[in-house]
């Protein structure tokens, strides 16, 4: 068993024993990539103020997101094909967010179903819906998250038209992989992969295959995949979603204080400040520099939540200073998923909790629900002096 100090350590297992198409499909974003790269680089822009001999013992982090008690603020983000970067992906992913005490949420893009996670589970987990075209689609979609006693639903709404990704394109990503002299020749030094892949009938997008219209194979589900996301997409359409959900609603994706008192007018629960991980608009300002302008605009009428970027307890430690009430890891998990199945999820949480509990104690806090700006010390020009 190698010592494992961080999520840095995972993502290295990760990146020799998974094929390069799914390696590359987490580990990239839009176009240039400047976007992704300073989804993570901007927090290092905000530096913690340590304190001593102040009481540190009696440490928590636990806490609440929408009503709902986590061991701590963070969530696992609803990742596409987390089936294919581990046999059963989305399944073991969800075991140890359960068994650790934090939110799971199963994407509609997942390789598992819905009632796959659920039955392999026992207690609620949440899911991730597109703004689709189909109204049938999507009611059924929330009909079957119902069924699944999933606690809370999550509309995406940063994807009406897809982000250019490279590295996708030029390694023809598909589910289940496309087979090509090279994917091969890959794929056949990742053993422990390829045998997971083998005892698994899971191998193709479990919420779409049998479920849409039309679609019974990969070749028809390409084709629906182009012509499903709706580029008029507005906030009326996003009205109609959230009748078709009764549960408590996360809106993500918002990075603009005007987009984030919208979710507020159509009844959201909270918000998710996200650039869908540098994966859409490159260029656009990072997750955590946006935060700040937004909390602004909404202050507490609403929770606000942060995704993109997050890979250490000390990020969250961060976002949570600055006014975020939960955060949300996605590539994080799938590095330690990728490495050691279940058991690297677990270890990622592990690692984020134990940076944010030792860092938390060290600016003289024990409850991170009492975190506030006094612990950072945050550059004048932070959220940006724009003409």
């Amino acid at each position: 068993m190698p010592v494992i100090t961080c999520v840095d350590d995972l993502k290295r297992i990760y990146k020799r024993r998974t094929p390069k198409m799914f390696y590359d499909y987490a580990e990239s974003g839009s176009w240039t990539e400047q976007t992704f790269r300073e989804n993570t680089s901007d927090f290092n822009d905000i530096y913690l103020r340590q304190r001593v001999a102040v009481d540190m013992d009696g440490r928590s982090t636990k806490t609440r997101m929408i009503g709902q008690d986590v061991a701590m603020p963070v969530g696992l983000a609803p990742v596409g094909l987390t089936g294919m970067q581990c046999a059963d992906g989305e399944i073991k992913a969800a075991r140890a967010a359960e068994k650790f005490g934090v939110p799971f949420t199963l994407s509609t893009m997942s390789i598992c179903s819905i009632e796959d996670v659920a039955e392999n589970t026992t207690k609620p987990f949440w899911f991730q819906v597109y703004t689709l075209k189909d109204d049938d689609f999507m009611q059924r979609l929330f009909d079957r998250a119902k069924a699944a006693k999933c606690s809370a639903a999550m509309i995406t709404v940063d994807l009406q038209v897809l982000g250019q990704r490279h590295k996708d394109l030029k390694n023809g990503l598909s589910a289940p992989p496309k087979l090509t002299p090279s994917s091969i020749a890959n794929m056949m030094t990742k053993v422990h992969w390829g045998l997971g892949m083998l005892g698994t009938k899971r191998r193709s997008f479990g919420n779409i295959v049998g479920h849409a219209k039309g679609v019974t194979d990969p070749s028809s589900l390409s084709t629906w995949t182009s012509e499903a996301f709706d580029p008029s997409l507005n906030w009326d359409r996003i009205r109609e979603f959230r009748k078709m959900w009764d549960g408590p609603l996360i809106i993500k994706g918002i990075m603009d204080p005007r987009d984030a008192r919208e979710a507020l007018n159509v009844g959201a629960d909270a918000i998710i400040v996200s650039n869908h991980g540098g994966r859409q608009l490159d260029g656009a300002l990072s997750a955590i520099r946006a935060l700040p302008p937004i909390l602004d605009a909404v202050g507490d009428k609403i929770e606000v939540h942060l995704d993109s970027g997050i890979r250490t307890g000390q990020d969250v430690l961060k976002a949570m200073a600055l006014g975020a009430k939960g955060t949300y890891i996605g590539r994080a998990f799938v590095y330690g998923l990728g490495a050691m199945g279940e058991e690297g999820v677990t270890k990622a949480l592990e690692c984020i909790h134990k940076e944010l509990d030792v860092s938390m104690g060290l600016c003289g806090r024990t409850d991170v629900k009492t975190l506030d700006r006094d612990i950072l010390m945050v550059p004048e020009d932070f959220t940006g002096r724009w003409a």
